[in-house]
């Protein structure tokens, strides 16, 4: 496995898991030049789940399209990379539990802010402002209220 920091090819593993329910397995590497740690993940290889877009284009799924969502909305929050991994996991693992081949962005959409309400409130606010493209304050401050008393 070739190191992302410093692209030397001889890592040894320090940790293995099993991740997604399952259905994939998660490694923690560390470089043997430079010492540093990075995570890899073994799948099993199957019919790529197609994302219909909202102008019926469609796409590959791509997690690290969903981590980077995950990332940004939960800055300065008190939640670690490993729980944003899991996360991604846990959608991943339900898209292609309850998905054949196609999966609208809209559904992904709402899988990821119930499951990011769940996580963390704040992260949750901002994922939706982004993701619902809202408009004004208004909007914004509708959600928060809806928020705070489904809690």
């Amino acid at each position: 496995m070739k190191c992302p920091y410093c692209a030397n090819l001889e890592d040894k593993v320090v940790d293995s898991r099993l991740a997604t329910e399952g259905s994939s397995i998660r490694r923690r590497r560390e470089c043997l030049k430079c010492q540093r740690r990075f995570t890899t993940y073994e799948y099993i290889e199957g019919t790529p789940l197609m994302v219909v877009k909202k102008d019926s284009r469609r796409e590959p799924f791509e997690r690290k399209k969903i981590l980077a969502g995950l990332v940004k909305a939960c800055e300065k929050r008190p939640i670690s990379m490993q729980q944003l991994e899991e996360l991604v996991d846990k959608i991943e693992f339900t898209l292609q539990k309850n998905y054949d081949k196609e999966v609208k962005s809209k559904d992904i959409g709402e899988l990821l802010m119930k499951m990011l309400k769940e996580l963390d409130e704040i992260a949750y606010v901002r994922f939706a402002s982004v993701y619902r493209q809202f408009k004004d304050i208004s909007q914004f401050m509708e959600i928060s209220r809806k928020s705070r008393h489904e809690a």
